[in-house]
């Protein structure tokens, strides 16, 4: 399964969500609006949180445990300053972290969206799922404004956050112009986009991550700025004499 979405099995559904356009793999809740962040995450399947429970292994005595097998409590020993993350809505371990690792709820990462244009407003979630045994997510939100290059050249903005529960990775937010629907897709993203921020998994994760919302708002206006720069540039004219010339020195460059 190329797309990694989860499955999950007490819905019966993938833990993905689209407006208006199927995904290739046709998977998921499709909708005909622009949903709140608070309707994204339940069409998503992203509406579950993560803890942090402590490890424990199996003592001398009990080392040859097989499947199936009751064991007392007291055969269990605790390792120390390492922790299972687990999904409170079916149980599954995502993976192993250490004692410093700050878990940052996916409720927390829309909140991050919604906060870029203070309440919502303008944000259009367009995609959000979650791989594997729910152990990354993965949103996308289409910006309001277009960069408009001449009268129908139009750049579709989108801005991404993806993070992980199991320890493999930062909490990530950059522009793309890939619209994030799978595992394929996500990866593309992650080797395709702009002014990226990321965010260790540590104390205060959280409030990193509403910090880093401002800068992310002053990112995307410079859609604006671009659009001049790209405008006025589609309307000078070079004549033949230039480009050849230009074409000469940048083959003298490269000698």
């Amino acid at each position: 399964m190329a797309h990694n979405l989860n499955f999950n099995n007490d819905t019966q559904k993938h833990a993905f969500f689209s407006v208006k356009e199927k995904a290739w793999h046709g998977l998921g809740t499709i909708v005909d609006a622009y949903p709140t962040s608070a309707e994204a995450l339940k069409f998503a399947g992203l509406d579950y949180t993560v803890v942090k429970r402590p490890l424990f292994t199996l003592d001398n005595l009990n080392n040859e445990f097989r499947g199936g097998e009751v064991l007392p409590a007291e055969a269990g020993v605790e390792v120390p300053n390492f922790y299972a993350t687990m999904r409170t809505d079916t149980e599954q371990v995502l993976g192993v972290v250490g004692r410093d690792y700050s878990v940052v709820q996916n409720v927390d990462a829309f909140s991050f969206f919604d906060s870029i244009v203070g309440g919502g407003e303008g944000i259009q979630y367009e995609t959000a799922g979650a791989l594997g045994k729910g152990e990354r997510i993965f949103i996308t939100a289409k910006l309001p404004s277009y960069i408009r290059v001449g009268k129908d050249d139009l750049i579709e903005q989108y801005l991404f956050l993806t993070t992980s529960h199991d320890g493999g990775g930062s909490i990530s937010a950059a522009f793309t112009p890939v619209r994030i629907v799978c595992n394929n897709t996500l990866n593309a993203a992650m080797r395709n986009h702009k002014n990226a921020i990321r965010i260790r998994h540590s104390s205060g994760a959280a409030d990193r991550l509403k910090q880093a919302h401002a800068l992310m708002g002053i990112s995307s206006n410079l859609a604006v700025e671009m659009e001049e720069i790209f405008n006025h540039w589609a309307k000078v004219r070079i004549a033949d004499e230039a480009k050849q010339r230009g074409f000469a020195e940048a083959a003298a460059g490269l000698r």
